[in-house]
């Protein structure tokens, strides 16, 4: 998606910054000038040996304008229906420049540059981030961020992490019963 708006933003978007979920849904603020359009966007791909072109298409359709109006009478105690798709737009806003910048799990982001990394062994470490989500309460909008780590495997070759896993120093050491075991396990699971 960032392809599309670097190649079309000021040709075809009316020079307009989209948040992007995602997934699917696109947000902008004001409108398009369009109700449909289809982009053709190319992607290099890099196999390791040479640069591969990809043609994609993508479809940009208007579906619903969040009202913002629901949202200020719902915050000023004169509505009763939380506004859900108003508060989910300005939460894929506000996590628009972390998902460029972080690794994104769930409603996480992480990163090594949030905090000392840990080894948990096995080729296993733990990076540090937070969880952000933005939620509506008695005094207005709340953006709730708390710490959080998630397990990662450590960017080392793939032998080396075979080695850190099994716990042996020569890769062509046969394997014992535990560790045969620990594989098949790890493999069923």
């Amino acid at each position: 998606m960032s392809q599309l708006v670097h190649m079309f933003r000021a040709s075809h978007l009316g020079s307009r910054r989209p948040a992007y979920d995602g997934r699917k849904s696109l947000y902008t603020a004001g409108q398009l000038p369009f109700e449909s359009k289809e982009f053709i966007v190319k992607l290099v791909e890099n196999d390791g040996q040479a640069n591969r072109e990809r043609d994609f298409k993508v479809t940009i359709k208007f579906a619903s304008k969040p009202d913002l109006h629901h949202l200020r009478e719902f915050l000023g105690s004169r509505q009763l229906d939380c506004p859900q798709e108003t508060i989910q737009v300005l939460d894929v806003v506000l996590r628009g420049k972390p998902s460029k910048n972080y690794v994104a799990v769930g409603r996480s982001f992480f990163h090594p540059s949030l905090g000392p990394k840990g080894e948990l062994g096995d080729g296993i470490e733990f990076w540090r981030g937070y969880y952000q989500i933005l939620r509506p309460t008695q005094m207005g909008l709340s953006l709730n961020i708390d710490v959080s780590a998630r397990a990662f495997f450590e960017p080392i070759a793939v032998s080396d992490f075979l080695i850190k896993h099994f716990n042996s120093r020569d890769p062509s050491t046969p394997l014992s019963e535990h560790e045969r075991l620990k594989v098949f396990l790890y493999s069923i699971f």
